[in-house]
C-alpha cells in the first residue's frame, strides 16, 4: 500500500471526477505548483495507485442496446479450467468485465450485444459450449450506474 497525504487524496478525487483536467487546473484546485503537483501524479502512477485513464462510452451511441450479467458455473474448480475460461471470456469482444466470484457462481461476466438476439448467440456459443462450463445464468441489466469508484481513506483512518 502507498502512503499518501491529503493533497495526494484531493489529487485522486479530483482526477476520478474529471481525468481530462488539466495540471494546471489540477494544482490550483489543490493550492500547489503546478511542478509539484505532476511530479505527485507521476508518483501516484508510477506507484501504480493509479492504474490508467478511459473514456466512458455511452453505450447507446455505439449499437449497444443491451447488457447482460452472466453467471456461470465450472464443471471443476481445477486452476487450468479457470484460467482457460477466464482468457476466453476475456478475448470476447462483447466482454466489458469479469470476475471471478465466491458463491452459487464461480464467474459473473458483464456482456453487452447489439441486441436480444446477439446475446442469445453469445451464450449458446460462447459460453454453454465450452467443456468447463456446468451452467449458466443470464440476467439482464435495466439500468446501470457507478460509483466514483474505490473509496479513498486517509492514513490514520484504517
Amino acid at each position: 500500500m502507498v502512503n499518501f497525504d491529503e493533497i495526494d487524496l484531493k489529487i485522486l478525487t479530483l482526477l476520478r471526477k474529471n481525468a481530462r483536467i488539466s495540471n494546471k487546473a489540477l494544482a490550483a484546485k489543490t493550492d500547489i505548483a503546478p511542478s509539484t503537483c505532476l511530479a505527485r501524479v507521476r508518483r501516484l502512477e508510477q506507484s501504480g495507485v493509479i492504474a490508467g485513464y478511459h473514456a466512458e462510452l455511452n453505450p447507446a451511441a455505439i449499437g449497444i442496446t443491451i447488457q447482460a450479467m452472466i453467471g456461470v458455473r465450472m464443471v471443476r474448480h481445477v486452476r487450468a479450467d479457470v484460467e482457460a475460461f477466464h482468457a476466453h471470456a476475456m478475448r470476447q469482444k462483447e466482454t466489458v468485465a469479469i470476475y471471478h466470484v465466491a458463491g452459487a457462481d464461480d464467474f459473473l461476466v458483464h456482456v453487452a450485444a447489439r441486441n436480444t438476439e446477439h446475446l442469445r448467440q453469445m451464450v449458446l456459443y460462447v459460453f454453454t459450449e465450452r467443456q468447463e462450463v456446468a451452467h449458466v445464468e443470464t440476467r439482464l441489466i435495466f439500468e446501470q450506474a457507478r460509483t466514483e469508484g474505490f473509496p479513498l481513506y486517509e492514513k490514520d483512518e484504517e
